[in-house]
């Protein structure tokens, strides 16, 4: 199994997650998902959903 970086979060509720990484708020579940989108092309990475309102953005 390869090793990833978690690159950053993106999710509607800043309560499900901590930690030393971005962590970006989202409005709602529309904007998470495009602002996931987003950012994983810009990152050259891959959007994982936590299904807790999360997602990581993880560079393989």
């Amino acid at each position: 199994m390869s090793k990833g970086t978690i690159m950053a979060a993106v999710t509607v509720n800043p309560d499900n997650i901590t930690g030393d990484l971005p962590i970006i708020i989202a409005r709602d579940e529309d904007e998470r998902e495009k602002l996931a989108r987003h950012l994983a092309n810009v990152l050259q990475s891959t959007v994982h959903d936590l299904g807790n309102g999360t997602y990581l953005i993880v560079q393989h």
